[in-house]
């Protein structure tokens, strides 16, 4: 079938981008669902960090891709055994295709597979398949093994949870990354328990919902730190007890200050090493550290060994929010449902695939929180 996708040829392109457009509009074939697949149309896609850290040239992607990995949709067509699902059901899509027999998927970790992560780095869906190419047969890569800034996708069956169709769309797109990441970086790696005092460092969409899962969990007190004032003032409404400028020179030395040493718990959302390094200055002894902003991937971060060992300070990653999306899409949206994750008070406006580079622009220049695509729309 044809469609119109979001193709990125270049990277490191500069800004901005409404004119330099990294993502060329371009009408596209794309293959039918081979054994496993399923074809998904796109009905909405959030705009994310981690598509600009494409854009930007700072995370190296196979080139020409098609990006975009936070979304759902309306399943069309089911490949060959994919016997659970068909046409018609709702699916929120998920970024790592998990293969359930590598050594991580077998011990409930599949947000780090290791065949998921080969497929994404090779630009391929699970399979090794590639089922999107320009009109002239050049094949095109995959992004994430998802390729949303498109009207239609081919994706893994497992790369999907099948919703209830009483939950718009729009918002539960943002569940595909945003909430998977922040959300569970809190309540899955961190495990934070009730009473447990937290801070957020960085609040873009994904530590809007880390904020959101540390008032779900009963967090006392929840710290939030950001560069932007405007975005602060969303984070005091949203439950945060105390927020702090992380331009103030002497940000850090407040935090402590109002926290009696620092915080237990500290989530690093921003993807940046000033942040990471203000997250690990606001740990009091023996906390940790949760990093859940993806940084260049040649970024260092470095600390004092021997403080490390005195303070017992631990450093954690956690990717996907260390989320097993079976069982924990289910649950977030129940909190959804009960209005503990308000993830549609993230939005900040609709755009089609026509205005994609523009939407980056207003990304890059931190004004918004959740740009949603609509590229049937």
């Amino acid at each position: 079938m044809r469609m119109q996708a979001a193709i990125m040829y270049e990277q490191g392109k500069p800004r901005p981008y409404a004119t330099s457009k990294p993502l060329v509009v371009e009408e596209v074939e794309l293959d039918g669902p081979g054994p496993g697949e399923v074809l998904i149309e796109v009905a909405a896609a959030g705009l994310c960090h981690s598509d600009l850290s494409a854009i930007e040239g700072i995370r190296p992607r196979p080139l020409p891709i098609v990006i975009g990995h936070e979304g759902a949709g309306i399943v069309r067509e089911c490949g060959a055994g994919v016997t659970d699902l068909k046409p018609g059901d709702h699916v929120i899509t998920v970024f790592v295709t998990s293969c359930g027999s590598c050594r991580y998927c077998v011990r409930g970790r599949p947000n780090i597979c290791s065949s998921g992560n080969a497929a994404r780095q090779a630009g391929t869906l699970l399979s090794g398949a590639k089922r999107i190419s320009r009109l002239n047969g050049e094949r095109i890569n995959h992004g994430s093994g998802l390729s949303l800034f498109a009207q239609f996708c081919v994706v893994n069956r497992r790369a999907m949870v099948k919703i209830d169709k009483a939950i718009p769309l729009e918002d539960a797109a943002i569940f595909g990354c945003a909430v998977m990441t922040g959300a569970g970086a809190v309540l899955n790696t961190a495990g934070l328990e009730a009473g447990e005092p937290i801070a957020v460092v960085g609040l873009g969409g994904v530590g809007m919902n880390a904020l959101f899962a540390a008032v779900a969990a009963g967090a006392e007190p929840i710290i939030a730190i950001d560069t932007n004032p405007e975005k602060l003032g969303l984070a005091r409404q949203w439950g945060a007890t105390h927020t702090f400028l992380a331009t103030d020179p002497d940000c850090a030395e407040q935090v402590k200050a109002a926290t009696g040493g620092g915080l237990d718990t500290v989530i690093e959302t921003a993807g940046t090493i000033k942040a990471m390094e203000m997250a690990y200055a606001v740990t009091a002894r023996g906390g940790r550290v949760v990093s859940a902003g993806l940084p260049a991937a040649d970024a260092k971060f470095s600390y004092l060994h021997g403080a490390l060992v005195s303070d017992e300070k631990a450093l954690i990653g956690s990717y996907m929010g260390s989320c097993v999306p079976e069982r924990d899409i289910p649950r977030f949206l129940g909190l959804y449902r009960r209005g503990k994750l308000p993830v549609g008070s993230l939005k900040s406006g609709f755009l089609p695939l026509s205005e994609i580079n523009a939407g980056f622009d207003r990304l890059a220049d931190g004004i918004v929180l959740r740009q949603i695509l609509r590229p049937n729309g």
